[in-house]
């Protein structure tokens, strides 16, 4: 069993305090009777995160925490004592999640949310949080990412764009006009990879950049054009109007209306286009 992460686990054993859990290797642990949602018999599999809890013991929960081992996410610090900070990672009945002083880029305040990855300390084989998050970061070298849709945790915005981690790995950015979505910080969405720099940080869309990509964007606005004749939307738009109403750049909106233009499918306004009649 791995601290940190979910592991299904065997019931071997009930006992008064709850179910003694077992894996391949002869390992156990209890799952106390407060985390039991349905009763189990002998033998059952039972999805369970593991961890230690508040007296240093290996224990687990049917509960789902807020991170895993070597993911990050942006947690909400609860209180701060004298050697560290204690954050919320969504374990009503477990103990807080600690970040020492010396894992945290600059001191913690109550109540604030920040940006951690779970990591498990070699030392003492305990769970803990990290905000030096450049030290668990790897470099992209790899171009087989180049046009790969990715997982990504939205972060702050710079004067260049709005900065994210990519697949729990990678440091990246997505430039401003590019976003063509509401988005917030410490969101989980997905991209495309549309860069792999020589500095081995990523550049991302969320539109895929590929031919079927403007393909898909063509047919469903022809598909909103035939369920509505008319579109006040024009080449003209604010680039925010037709996001707001297409989820779509306006670079996409105009290279789909220019080709269904071609195809004699619209007629284009100063202010809407209209769909074209066919037999």
């Amino acid at each position: 069993m791995i601290l940190g992460e979910e592991n299904v686990l065997e019931v071997l054993r009930i006992a008064s305090v709850g179910l003694y859990l077992g894996d391949e290797e002869g390992n156990d642990v209890l799952l106390p009777n407060q985390y039991l949602k349905e009763n189990y018999s002998l033998g059952d599999k039972i999805p369970v995160f593991v961890y230690r809890d508040s007296e240093d013991r290996i224990i687990c929960t049917t509960e789902k925490p807020l991170i895993y081992l070597n993911q990050f996410r942006y947690l909400k610090v609860k209180e701060v004592g004298p050697f560290g900070a204690f954050l919320d990672w969504g374990l009503r009945l477990g103990k807080d999640l600690f970040v020492p002083f010396k894992e945290q880029q600059k001191k913690m305040e109550a109540d604030r949310y920040y940006l951690v990855t779970l990591r498990l300390d070699d030392a003492t084989n305990r769970l803990m949080a990290s905000n030096k998050i450049n030290r668990y970061l790897d470099l992209c070298e790899d171009q087989e990412y180049l046009g790969k849709e990715v997982e990504i945790l939205i972060g702050d915005s710079t004067d260049l764009g709005i900065t994210v981690i990519v697949e729990d790995r990678f440091r990246g950015i997505i430039y401003h006009n590019d976003v063509n979505r509401t988005i917030q910080r410490g969101q989980l969405t997905t991209a495309f990879v549309s860069n792999v720099r020589p500095d081995g940080k990523l550049d991302l869309r969320f539109e895929e950049t590929s031919l079927q990509r403007f393909d898909s964007a063509e047919s469903n606005l022809l598909s909103l054009l035939e369920e509505n004749k008319v579109l006040y939307l024009s080449d003209k738009s604010d680039p925010d109007d037709i996001r707001d109403q297409l989820s779509m750049s306006k670079k996409m909106f105009k290279q789909s209306i220019g080709k269904l233009y071609k195809a004699k499918r619209i007629n284009i306004f100063e202010d809407r286009i209209e769909l074209i009649e066919t037999e």
